[in-house]
């Protein structure tokens, strides 16, 4: 282990103690008792088992069965998540074959960003992770479980679940992935069209064209975006099968892994190696995942996400934890947009397998933590096949063998010897602005640090009609602002890549500073996003005015307006337009999450609504 990184997880096992301990007081209370069929009363008993077949209802009470909950994110509206439409028939049948029960717990909402993204449902994104949260608590207060199967990938989905499955920290948890959409028209590509039509270049027919060749089946969108981050980390964590995130949802080897995710669970009940998941996901882990995430270049909304995922065990991390570890972190990993592959050419070069064995022998990953296949981290250096020998048999098995010894393509992977970058992809931006973060891993070298004059746009909407009238071909930084948690719960503003990209490419020199997200797949503008405190919370964004000179420095980790500091201190906030915010909060639902939207923490905080 590397003495700097060892020194972190030291810093904030210290800084979360007197927490951690109170919640591993709770889980140890909750683990002590009974299984709920003795515990609950007989009417109790019967409405939870009255819907199971009568062999499983004596199975569960009479013979004491272990009953794994099951909650699903299935729709079919998310690609990512449409063969969840069969799992829980194909999980009920390995528990029983295997001796247990299974139950749908329940179900949680989970939205396309794709489809709301630059439209008000995005308003509502960031919001729905802590909705799925409570969805999750909901499904799992039903109290019968010894153990629950979690099926979710995409954006908020993943966050949510694992947020409440750790305030069920007494169970143990596994993730159940279905794995990403066959290779379509490549990312870059489709970025190209995108740029063109931001241009006038082409039509919306061309444009609808590109964007359904690029999406066009079952399966995770195959950029390196949240949902696909999402799988790297869960990799990270030891909470999945090793090596189950990036098999395709028709392989063969999926369904073999999803049976296996029941075989994994019930290996870790209170009847075998008992590992409830509030005790796995410990400090270690989470800066295991916080180290996966920036030697694979992966998305910025992790650093929302997985501050509020810690929190929920107990843990605070911050920032600085992120920044001080991606000096540390080698960059080994190009996946669109932090390169040109796509997640299927990373699986095929080597996957979850090679990087996590590379940083672990790096000394980058603490590899002594439990995971739900037991043995440590070594389990996900390795990379599951079907085992030829059960061919034919009634069920076919999975069996693991060495990630390869070498990247099987040099310009997706790397090994930690000789990697893409010495430290990670993300930094941490501090100054007169506030505190930002920047991925800089797809970020040419030369636009690191970018100096020009401010405009000032208090929406997204406002920059793209400036763009289309043409009054942005100039040195500037774009200043959007009231995009955070508390202003209209925080959208992604990944509909200002395109045309920031098209001025870049035209020589200009243009970055992004905004109190909101950017999409997990946001790339080459340099964009300064999260800033903190947001400007309706009176951060310094609401005190810039056009023309004021700002200055990105990726390089030393500056965000500056280069003003005067008496002049700066004097200088008036800017409220947001009241018909603007009245716009926010009504409308497509937008009225419900009024209470989160005036509750919300910062984005450093982890934009959490449940404290």
């Amino acid at each position: 282990m590397k003495t700097r990184i060892a020194e972190i997880t030291a810093r904030i096992r210290e800084r979360s103690a007197a927490g951690r301990r109170a919640y591993l007081a709770r889980i140890d209370a909750l683990s002590n008792r009974p299984p709920g069929a003795e515990r609950m009363g007989c009417a109790n008993v019967a409405h939870a088992f009255a819907g199971m077949p009568g062999d499983q209802r004596f199975k569960v009470v009479a013979e004491r069965a272990p009953n794994i909950g099951i909650v699903t994110a299935y729709n079919d509206m998310l690609s990512a998540h449409q063969p969840y439409e069969r799992y829980p028939a194909l999980l009920r049948d390995e528990a029983q074959r295997l001796g247990a029960t299974a139950q749908v717990a329940g179900g949680v909402p989970a939205m396309c960003d794709g489809v709301t993204q630059g439209l008000p449902g995005m308003e509502l994104s960031l919001f729905s992770r802590d909705t799925i949260a409570m969805g999750t608590a909901i499904a799992l207060t039903h109290d019968v479980f010894d153990g629950a199967l979690l099926l979710g990938i995409c954006d908020k989905i993943v966050p949510g679940l694992l947020i409440g499955a750790l305030h069920f920290g007494h169970l143990p948890c596994v993730f159940v992935p279905a794995g990403p959409m066959a290779s379509g028209l490549s990312n870059s590509d489709k970025a190209k069209v995108r740029e063109q039509h931001a241009q006038g270049l082409v039509g919306r027919d061309k444009l609808m064209e590109a964007e359904q060749a690029a999406y066009h089946g079952a399966g995770t969108c195959t950029f390196y975006g949240t949902a696909n981050s999402n799988q790297m980390l869960l990799e990270a964590m030891g909470l999945h099968v090793p090596g189950a995130a990036f098999v395709h949802p028709h392989a063969p080897l999926r369904e073999a892994l999803t049976r296996e995710a029941v075989c994994t669970l019930l290996g870790i009940t209170k009847r075998q190696r008992y590992t409830p998941i509030g005790r796995l996901v410990d400090e270690r882990v989470i800066v295991n995942a916080m180290v996966a995430l920036l030697a694979t270049g992966g998305s910025t909304n992790h650093l929302i996400h997985w501050v509020a995922v810690a929190r929920a065990a107990a843990i605070r991390i911050d920032w600085t934890d992120f920044a001080e570890l991606s000096a540390e972190v080698p960059l080994l990993a190009r996946v669109y947009p932090n390169g040109q592959a796509d997640v299927n050419q990373f699986q095929a070069a080597g996957g979850t397998g090679f990087v996590l064995r590379e940083l672990l022998d790096a000394g980058c990953l603490h590899g002594d933590v439990e995971t739900v296949a037991g043995g440590g981290l070594a389990a996900y250096g390795q990379a599951p096949v079907l085992d030829e020998r059960t061919s034919g048999a009634p069920r076919v098995a999975v069996r693991w063998q060495p990630a390869p010894a070498e990247s099987l393509d040099a310009t997706v992977v790397r090994p930690h010897a000789a990697p893409f970058s010495a430290s990670g992809g993300l930094k941490l931006l501090t100054g007169n602005l506030g505190r930002a973060v920047i991925k800089v891993s797809a970020v040419p070298e030369d636009r690191h640090v970018v100096e020009a004059p401010a405009l000032v746009f208090d929406s997204q909407e406002a920059l793209l009609k400036a763009f289309a009238a043409g009054q942005l071909e100039r040195d500037f930084i774009a200043v959007v602002r009231f995009q955070g948690p508390r202003a209209n719960g925080m959208p992604e503003l990944h509909k200002l890549t395109p045309p920031l990209a098209v001025l870049q490419n035209k020589g200009f020199k243009v970055a992004l500073v905004t109190d909101g997200r950017m999409s997990g797949a946001s790339g080459k503008v340099p964009a300064a996003i999260h800033v903190s405190p947001e400007a309706l919370a009176g951060g310094a964004l609401a005190r810039v005015r056009d023309g004021d000179r700002l200055r990105l420095d990726a390089v030393n980790g500056q965000l500056d307006v280069l003003i005067d500091d008496a002049a700066w201190a004097a200088r008036a906030t800017h409220t947001i337009d009241p018909t603007q915010s009245e716009v926010n909060a009504h409308g497509l639902g937008r009225e419900l999450f009024g209470g989160m939207r005036r509750h919300v923490t910062s984005a450093e905080e982890g934009a959490i609504t449940w404290l």
